[in-house]
């Protein structure tokens, strides 16, 4: 077929691309035409099929059962041959979990402090040595039978002027708390509440409770009170039911308003950052824009001595040999591999597998399985040492790069990660994302333009100015972590603006 069909030079080079030199595979950058001629890796390809944008395309022919490779990573294996130029989706490839040969530490790594000097951020200084980007009064439910009467201490503030300073009442209702069996699904939550409360972007919080649920107050306080400096507790059946319970709350968080009207910003070093990692509504160029990006952002955090906190376990699997080969030592790398094996087994429970996390959105966008969504996922943790692994809601201590045991499902990540201590977290989208958290900014970054554009109201940086060629992976890296340091400053997030708030505890356990 005759070149004169490629619409010209420039575009046919800057329609496609191929992310590895061993892929056999090149992803579209916009939609493109069955029959269409299109340079790439060196050679001119005619496209079998229309691809959509963010979708793949053989370079070369695939016999049956080989495999399929991107990022130089085997994705999955061919149904049947496929042809040069064939789209590459659901229809022919083949998903299986990958046996890896894991090249296990061989010695003890240390974090990658690189920085000579290291930048501020104006935050609120915690007495115990943590920092807080946010200045809130928190309120919590203990158990779903409480969350009507938390709701309302929380409305009461909504549209009431506050000292400066002094960001809200952030409220935290939930479904849980009761009709538990007592045991790690209690204590999970526990440890997510706890975690909520005692945290550095809160100054001061009230956990309301009926009386009688499964999470007693009891385990909130020192024996034989409901009153700390920081925390206060009330039960709804104690004071004499709503009304009653709804005007104690309210007199609790107008004293703790009084005590963080205290605490006021100063400079603070920004290796007190713990960056919390999540991506949702992901497409095929969150591995090529905004997830690289980010992870360019995590190797600066961790230069400085910062935190850089990587989520959402079933979102590693088939990329966690990569983990696995820059793990502090060998216990963090079986660390590691016990949260994928135990989270397999909590699947095999109800009859799924890991490959059911791609949602319908994830598919449209260009991702055939859990392997390929996993591979642009553990982009974000960059290339430093991963220097501990942590369980759900677990406090972070460590620097540098971290793991944390949580769901895929994004308001459920997000609040454990918020439990272990984050104080930003950084949210990257394709298909695109409104969620945010009652507590601590919520970055929102775009993959790419179309997104960006469409929902400019809940996005607050756009990644997909790489793709576009107008900025390199460096650029956008380096203008997340200044946005990572402005926020933490007290710069409004889209999201913050917004009124978003999602809280969602993670339920592992049956309801009885």
């Amino acid at each position: 077929m005759s070149l004169t069909r490629i619409e010209s030079a420039s575009a046919a080079q800057n329609s496609a691309i191929q992310l590895h030199a061993a892929d056999n595979v090149a992803i579209a950058k916009r939609p493109l035409r069955a029959g269409q001629l299109i340079r790439v890796a060196g050679r001119t390809i005619q496209l079998q099929a229309a691809i959509p944008a963010g979708h793949k395309f053989a370079l070369n022919e695939i016999g049956a059962g080989l495999p399929i490779l991107r990022y130089g990573e085997q994705i999955g294996t061919a149904r049947g041959v496929i042809r040069t130029g064939e789209y590459i989706h659901l229809h022919n490839a083949i998903y299986h979990e990958i046996e890896f040969g894991y090249e296990f530490p061989k010695q003890e790594a240390a974090a990658r402090i690189q920085a000579l000097s290291v930048p501020t951020f104006m935050g609120y200084a915690r007495r115990d040595g943590r920092v807080g980007t946010r200045n809130y009064i928190a309120v919590a439910a203990a158990s779903n039978c409480a969350a009507h009467a938390a709701g309302l201490v929380a409305a009461h503030f909504r549209n009431l002027p506050l000292p400066d300073g002094v960001d809200g009442v952030a409220v935290f209702p939930h479904a849980d708390g009761c009709g538990h069996a007592i045991g790690p699904d209690t204590q999970q939550l526990h440890r997510t509440i706890s975690g909520l409360l005692d945290h550095p972007n809160v100054a001061g919080a009230v956990l309301i409770g009926l009386g009688c649920e499964v999470n007693l107050l009891e385990g909130y306080f020192p024996a034989g009170t409901r009153q700390t400096e920081h925390l206060t507790g009330l039960t709804i059946q104690e004071s004499g039911g709503t009304t009653k319970a709804v005007s104690a709350g309210i007199a609790a968080v107008e004293k703790h308003i009084e005590r963080a009207a205290e605490f006021s910003r100063t400079a603070v070093s920004a290796s007190k950052i713990i960056l919390g990692l999540n991506c949702g509504g992901s497409d095929s160029f969150s591995g090529i824009t905004a997830n690289p990006a980010l992870g360019l952002c995590s190797d600066m955090l961790a230069g400085i001595g910062a935190t850089a906190v990587l989520a959402e376990t079933p979102e590693i699997v088939g990329a966690e040999h990569l983990l696995i080969r820059r793990a502090r030592n060998r216990e963090v790398a079986y660390a590691l591999l016990g949260c994928i094996e135990r989270y397999r087994e909590y699947l095999q429970r109800f009859g799924g597998n890991f490959d059911d996390n791609p949602a319908p959105g994830n598919k449209d966008g260009g991702l055939t399985n859990i392997v390929e969504k996993s591979l642009g996922a553990v982009a974000k943790g960059g290339s430093s040492p991963l220097m501990s692994v942590v369980e759900y809601a677990d406090r972070i201590a460590s620097e540098g790069l971290v793991f944390m045991n949580t769901p895929g499902y994004d308001p459920v990540s997000i609040t454990g990660l918020a439990a272990g201590g984050v104080n930003v977290i950084a949210f990257t989208t394709g298909r695109g994302s409104a969620i945010g958290f009652p507590t601590v900014p919520v970055i929102k970054i775009a993959t790419n333009t179309s997104t960006f554009e469409r929902m400019r109201d809940n996005m607050d940086l756009n990644a997909g100015r790489i793709l576009d060629g107008e900025a390199s992976l460096e650029d956008v890296g380096r203008q997340i972590f200044q946005l990572t340091l402005d926020v933490a400053s007290g710069k409004h997030t889209a999201s913050e603006r917004l009124g978003h708030g999602e809280f969602v505890p993670w339920r592992i356990g049956p309801v009885l």
